[in-house]
């Protein structure tokens, strides 16, 4: 084991989703043609007055009630002065000395242990434009779409210990904030974002030189960015050299990270108080209205599944996205054992959703998949039958019990036809079944499929276990 250890925080940033941007009427949809989703305020343009958008601060309350931050009653904007081609005002609105938020917590768990993350704060600010490239063009162009988009800025402490540490936070952070419905989480939109300042220091020495971390857009790029960035340090240290502090960017292609530029400090930024924007003042009748207003928490809904009877995991699969926790509480709403929704909801469901949240516009409503689950609980129809009827309702929208009468799909109980069935698959296999006598038992699975086949799948399969080895043993 290396006599080093990391020490990580991360700074997130999440897109609040809302219809219009931070300080002006422009729309925040995703993809629109470049910079035409701009006017004079987001734009900076001089003697333009801008306005906070309430319903960003409503959004930003959520997420600090849901850490458990301590809201301050009066946060103010601040100026972020620096000069890049995408800022068009030359500064970005933030916060500095007065965030709204200060403290909290995220938890999540990690090789089976509850990790509680603190962070430092909170505070809301408005996005830059973004630069881009196009192949064989000498130089850059700026789409300015994004310039003022309403974003919270959580910056955690340093507190993570390794890079699959700092991945599962942000898996955290991520189903949190798509829970609250407060970001759409879309990292490959750069609606979440992260940088991470990782350092490195000989165990229980004081901390080391950090460096700051940009152009992660995916858990395995945090996890692979961090680990090449704490095994560079540490082989630097080694040699001898100095680390510096600086912001590196990370390469995708090549899989390292490079310098771009040293690490600027507060006083760079030249912060002061916006003198356009007057100080947030939340009231205490704010925040019983945003509380009322707050979804269940995934942690919390976690552990009333689990209470429920579903292993942690299921509880953990379900929880993932709040649109697949909910379509599984309406398949048990209207009826269905929770176990065997999850169960079914886990293999059937999920494998027709190329994203879990789809769950919410599933061609199978709940209410359908739950009459689909009581044929099969009643013992209408067997497991592999209700299987198939499901792949014909997601293709045709038709219900279980339609398909089911209109293919006679219904199961056959009847203990004289399926044993004639199994008299006949015994008889037709007179080596496996002096197998089977001679004490190889997995042969066994071999007359089962045999019935199944020649019953097209609805014999019981109970009857069907029962009868065969009962004639097994004549």
């Amino acid at each position: 084991m290396s006599d080093f250890e990391p020490v990580i925080g991360l700074e997130v940033h999440c897109q609040l989703r809302t219809r219009t941007k931070l300080f002006c009427g422009c729309a925040t949809g995703f993809g629109a043609e470049a910079n035409t989703q701009v006017c004079p305020v987001c734009l900076g343009l001089p003697g333009v007055l801008p306005v906070t958008n309430g319903r960003a601060i409503e959004l930003a309350l959520r997420m600090a009630i849901a850490t458990g931050g301590r809201v301050r009653a009066h946060s103010r904007f601040a100026r972020k002065n620096y000069f890049y081609p995408d800022l068009p005002k030359g500064y970005q609105i933030s916060q500095f000395d007065e965030p709204l938020v200060d403290g909290g917590v995220v938890e999540f768990e990690h090789d089976g242990a509850l990790r509680k993350i603190g962070l430092v704060r909170i505070h809301v600010e408005d996005d830059a434009g973004k630069s881009f490239h196009l192949e064989g063009h000498p130089t850059s162009l700026v789409d300015f779409n994004r310039a003022g988009m309403p974003l919270i800025e959580v910056v955690s402490q340093p507190e993570l210990r390794s890079p699959e540490e700092a991945a599962e936070y942000l898996r955290a952070m991520r189903t949190l904030v798509r829970f609250l419905d407060v970001c759409d989480g879309n990292m490959d939109e750069g609606s979440l974002r992260c940088d991470a300042n990782v350092s490195v220091r000989p165990r229980g020495a004081p901390l080391g030189t950090r460096v700051e971390i940009k152009n992660m857009n995916s858990f395995r790029h945090v996890e692979r960015a961090l680990r090449f960035e704490i095994d560079r340090q540490i082989a630097a240290i080694g040699r001898g050299e100095k680390i510096l502090q600086q912001t590196r960017l990370w390469d995708t292609e090549r899989g390292v990270t490079e310098p771009m530029r040293s690490k600027e400090e507060a006083h760079d930024y030249r912060y002061f108080p916006d003198p356009d924007l007057p100080p947030i003042v939340v009231t205490d009748a704010m925040l019983d209205a945003v509380r009322r207003a707050m979804p269940e928490l995934p942690r919390a809904r976690r552990e009333r599944f689990v209470a429920g009877g579903l292993s942690p995991y299921d509880a953990g699969v379900l929880c993932a996205e709040r649109e697949l926790a909910d379509y599984f509480e309406g398949v048990v709403r209207h009826g269905a054992d929770a176990k065997k929704a999850a169960n079914f909801i886990m293999t059937e469901v999920l494998s027709r959703l190329a994203d879990a949240r789809e769950a919410a516009a599933a061609p199978v409503a709940p209410a359908a998949l739950a009459e689909l689950l009581a044929l099969q609980e009643a013992g209408t129809i067997s497991g592999k039958i209700a299987k198939d009827v499901f792949s014909k309702m997601w293709d045709s929208g038709k219900g279980a019990r339609a398909i089911v009468e209109a293919e006679g799909l219904v199961q056959v109980r009847d203990a004289a036809a399926i044993e004639e069935v199994c008299r006949r698959v015994i008889d037709a296999g007179p080596k496996e079944a002096d197998s089977y006598r001679a004490g190889k038992t997995k042969v066994f699975g071999f007359f089962v499929g045999q019935v199944m086949k020649e019953t097209h799948g609805k014999a019981d399969p109970a009857l069907v276990n029962e009868i065969l080895k009962k004639l097994l043993t004549l």
